[in-house]
């Protein structure tokens, strides 16, 4: 185990160096220029050199990097442009936000997906899971926006049940994590039923159901149990690309999570910001994967360690 996790280890530093290397070069290759958006359109010549002075970007792109990588060993990725504030703390005070709402969207998913994708197995090709694939793909088909609008539009305008924006009370969860869980529960239940098709055909089942072992039993303990990794592998990999950031979903209801933050470090070209949003979210990403990996041994006792007992 102790090789196997170094070796994990290794990979998920290269993986975050190179993420975070990657970023820095593009924000600087796109267009925009983050003295401009600080010092204001009406700055001249001479002011915006000494912003751009300041903020040491007059200096090469390799200078730059090396400085960079300096400060980040130290725990430092610089003063944020527009919150002048240390661009880490930034990040973190915005960043329980997004956790909140994407433990509770990847939760509401896991608790709708799974159970109606098992109930779809349990009636492949009957004209009910006809019906429930077609809700499922029409689910998948809608974008997240649209989604949002329509939930707005009915729970918090014709039916003022739920806040239309914010964080100011748990009520304000239920929209913008619904409207996250919407596309998962569709794709996670489609998925939850195909690997269940194909454990509930297998010979294994067949011989645990002559031996007499009940339905439950049969669904839950032999089904879905040889169904749980790729399930459980889907779930992490899409609660990791929650804790990035949901954008759009962010926007729309306001929610002061990163999502909203990386649109504001963009359109005001923060450097910092978008660097320390980067860092945290690679290892935040990287984390939520290794912690999936080392849960695959109980899910499956087949599993070594990177490697699948025959």
């Amino acid at each position: 185990m102790l090789r196997y996790l170094i070796s994990r280890l290794g990979q998920s530093l290269l993986t975050i160096f190179l993420t975070i290397s990657a970023v820095f070069v593009l924000v600087r290759m796109a267009p925009g220029d983050p003295a401009y958006s600080l010092a204001g359109p009406l700055a001249s010549t001479a002011e915006l050199d000494r912003v751009r002075e300041s903020m040491g970007l007059n200096e090469p792109l390799v200078t730059q990097y090396g400085i960079f990588l300096k400060d980040l060993v130290q725990g430092n990725i610089g003063m944020s442009y527009s919150f002048r504030a240390p661009a880490l703390q930034v990040v973190f005070d915005r960043l329980p936000n997004t956790i909140t709402l994407a433990v509770a969207a990847v939760l509401l998913t896991a608790v709708i997906a799974i159970p109606l994708g098992v109930w779809m197995a349990r009636r492949a090709d009957t004209k009910r899971e006809l019906s429930a694939n077609i809700v499922t793909i029409v689910g998948q088909s809608m974008p997240d926006f649209w989604i949002g609008v329509m939930l707005i539009t009915f729970f918090a305008v014709a039916l003022p049940i739920f806040p239309v924006s914010g964080f100011g009370s748990w009520s304000g969860i239920v929209l913008p994590a619904l409207t996250i869980a919407t596309l998962q529960i569709a794709l996670i239940s489609r998925m939850v039923r195909r690997e269940m098709v194909q454990n509930l055909q297998a010979p294994y089942f067949t011989i645990a159901r002559s031996r007499g072992v009940n339905g439950t039993a049969l669904t839950w303990g032999y089904g879905f149990r040889n169904s749980a990794v790729p399930v459980v592998t889907a779930l992490g990999t899409r609660f990791a690309s929650m804790l990035n950031g949901v954008v759009v979903v962010e926007v729309v209801f306001g929610w002061p999570g990163i999502g909203s933050l990386v649109v504001r470090a963009l359109e005001t070209r923060d450097y910092p910001l978008i660097q320390a949003t980067v860092v945290v979210t690679a290892v935040l990403a990287v984390l939520v994967q290794l912690i999936i990996d080392l849960t695959y041994p109980l899910l499956d006792s087949r599993v070594r360690l990177g490697k699948v007992q025959a």
